[in-house]
Parts: C-alpha cells; sequence; structure tokens
C-alpha cells in the first residue's frame, strides 16, 4: 500500500501526505496542554499501541523533532486527561461519538489498525484453538478447565492439562476491555446478558485483575492456567502463547498484520471511510476477529496557534511518514478511503486566537 493522503490542506498551505500513527516515549509527569516552551510533548492514555508509540518516539527524536512523553494509564485517563486539558494529546481505543466530541471540544483522528489477542499460559509450544462462543464462556467462568470437553472437541490433537482457568482482566478502565466485550457480546447472548460490554465490567466469579496492557502479560505469565488479552505486537515480543480463533468465514486464524488488513477491507472503514466503524468479527478468510482502531484526541480550540503547534507538528510527522512506520510493527495502516476524512481532522483544530497553526514536516 502506499502513502495515504495526497491532497491540499488549506491552512499554512503544506501538503498532507500521508498516514501512519502515534510516536512517544514512555514515562515523565504530566502537565498543562500546550505549553509551547516545554522540553517535551506530553500525551497519555491507551496501552494497546503504547509500544509502537515508544518506537516512533524514538524515530521522531533521532530525525531532529522534539521528545514526546507518552504515558500509557489507559483509554479511560486518556479520555479524563483530554477533557481536562492536562496533555498536548490523548490516545484512545474506544471512539468517542461526534456528539461527546463537539461537546468536548475535541478532535478525533485515527492512526492505525491492530489487534487484540487471547493469550494462555501452559501452551507456549502449541496452538490452542478457540472459537468466540468458547471465549466468552471462559470469561463468564462457565468454563473452569482447560480440559472441558468443549474445548477438547476443537483440539483434538492437542493434550489438554486439567488444570484451572484463571481470567485475567484489566483492573483499569480499558478500550481494549470494551473492545472485547463486545466481540463476546455479539457471540454469546448470555455473555450480553450477564456481563455485557464495558471498559471495566463486572466480571463473574474470581478473578485475577492487572493494570495495563504490560500488567496483563506479566499477570498470565506468572500464572498457570492463565489467560488474557494483549495487544497483537506484545506476543512475540513478551514470550506469551497467542490462540488461535475461529473467524466469521469458519476458519482458525492467527492474529497477523495480514489479518487485520482483511478485517479492514471487509469493513465499513475501507468502503465508505467510517473511521469509527466496527472492524470486530469482520468476514474473510483471513480476517482476525478482534480488530480494532486506535485514535488520538487533540484540542480543536486551543488558546493559540502556538499552543498546539508541537502537537500538531508531531502528529504531521507521524502521518507523513505513511506506511513505513507500521511495517513489521504488529499493527497495519489505514486505508485508502481515510484520505481526505484525515486531512479535513487537521483543518479541525482551529485557535480561539484565529491565527492558524503552522507545521511543516522536519
Amino acid at each position: 500500500m502506499k502513502s495515504l493522503i495526497r491532497s491540499q490542506w488549506v491552512p499554512g498551505r503544506r501538503r498532507f501526505v500521508g498516514l501512519a500513527g502515534a510516536a512517544v516515549a514512555l514515562g515523565g509527569s504530566l502537565g498543562s496542554l500546550g505549553a509551547l516552551a516545554q522540553a517535551e510533548l506530553r500525551g497519555a492514555g491507551a496501552t494497546f499501541p503504547a509500544k509502537l508509540y515508544q518506537r516512533w518516539g524514538r524515530q521522531y527524536a533521532q530525525s531532529g523533532g522534539q521528545v514526546v512523553n507518552y504515558k500509557p494509564t489507559g483509554s479511560g485517563d486518556g479520555v479524563r486527561q483530554a477533557i481536562a486539558r492536562s496533555v498536548d494529546f490523548a490516545c484512545i481505543d474506544t471512539p468517542l461519538s461526534a456528539q461527546e466530541l463537539s461537546e468536548r471540544r475535541l478532535v478525533q483522528i485515527p492512526t492505525c489498525v491492530g489487534g487484540l489477542v487471547p493469550v494462555v499460559q501452559g501452551f507456549e509450544n502449541q496452538k490452542l484453538k478457540l472459537t468466540g462462543e468458547l471465549l466468552a464462556d471462559i470469561m463468564l467462568g462457565a468454563i473452569e478447565r482447560w480440559n472441558d470437553p468443549r474445548i477438547a472437541a476443537v483440539n483434538k490433537n492437542l493434550p489438554l492439562p486439567s488444570r484451572r482457568i484463571v481470567r485475567v482482566v484489566r483492573s483499569d478502565k480499558s478500550g481494549s476491555t470494551e473492545s472485547v466485550t463486545r466481540y463476546l457480546a455479539q457471540q454469546s447472548p448470555r455473555f450480553a446478558k450477564d456481563v455485557g460490554i464495558g471498559a471495566l465490567p463486572k466480571w463473574p466469579g474470581e478473578v485475577v485483575a492487572a493494570e495495563g496492557t504490560d500488567g496483563i502479560a506479566q499477570a498470565v505469565k506468572a500464572t498457570p492456567g492463565a489467560i488474557g488479552f494483549v495487544s497483537s505486537d506484545r506476543v512475540d515480543a513478551d514470550g506469551l502463547a497467542g490462540v488461535q480463533l475461529r473467524n466469521r468465514d469458519g476458519q482458525f486464524v492467527s492474529a497477523s498484520e495480514a489479518g487485520f488488513r482483511a478485517a479492514v477491507l471487509n469493513s465499513e472503514l475501507a468502503r465508505s471511510g467510517q473511521d469509527t466503524a466496527s472492524l470486530l468479527d469482520m468476514p474473510g478468510a483471513d480476517a482476525w476477529p478482534l480488530t480494532q482502531t486506535t485514535f488520538v484526541l487533540l484540542d480543536a480550540l486551543p488558546a493559540t496557534a502556538a499552543s498546539v503547534e508541537p502537537a500538531l507538528k508531531f502528529w504531521y510527522w507521524c502521518f507523513s511518514r505513511g506506511d513505513n512506520l507500521t511495517k513489521g510493527t504488529g499493527f497495519a495502516p489505514l486505508p485508502t478511503s481515510m484520505q481526505t476524512k484525515l486531512a479535513g481532522r487537521f483543518a479541525q483544530v482551529r485557535p480561539q486566537s484565529g491565527d492558524l497553526p503552522r507545521y511543516q514536516l522536519l
């Protein structure tokens, strides 16, 4: 796929020439939004793409850009920080509605696409297969042991331990959790009734709670019989055993960039450019069922152009690099149908001072 966006952007007469994602370095404290004199650009929010953003942040700084300090605090906190204007940008995994964006005076821009992956402890050299229905029953606590006959029925050649299943879930409000519960609710009427869709649901029975994606990964590795959900880039990086899921076409697939692209191409995101369209359980032989888009939030009405220029320059740099920033990262770029809409999102940032923000590629 070629770099995205080949259209003119009117304010400042800069060319908007690409699409990728955010770039960040982890850690540090947060401060007031838009302080131009600050030594670093600050962001907070989603843990799902945090490692990816860290990698891009290093590249941005190495190219001569500002140091970017992103604190992966969860999508719920990202929304809170964006509303409070306590960071320069915030990242979320579940998009806000048009009404919420208008009320909060925020601009929302999709960055890239990735996958959520069920990971299990005790299957490190094997590929456990699960269906959406089985996964829903496991997360409900209705299936309690790994050698349950229903799991064995789809893993005929895999020896299954009698070990008890331990569910590891997020302790913080998470867009990833909302995506997982939405998918499981689609697969199971019982799950939809007993748990429902939410960023911090009340799980039935006893669970292990961990903070952030890193916390989930560590808890799964340390807990015999555990199952949890992490972003696709963490599976190999953290030495985790990813589950194969049966997709809508009846194929058991592993999470992959090709699987994320297949989900995108069979969704309204590709067909009509609707960036808030669900990518869950899309048709396609290769499609990964737990695919999602991740987003950045920016202040739509900053006090001055100067106060928002650092964030806009950073994001412009990221978007201009097109597919190169996503290749081999465990994430996939957004489709070309997003081009015009994304260019328009930058133009939605309108400082109250009346002057237009100026930024360019480094």
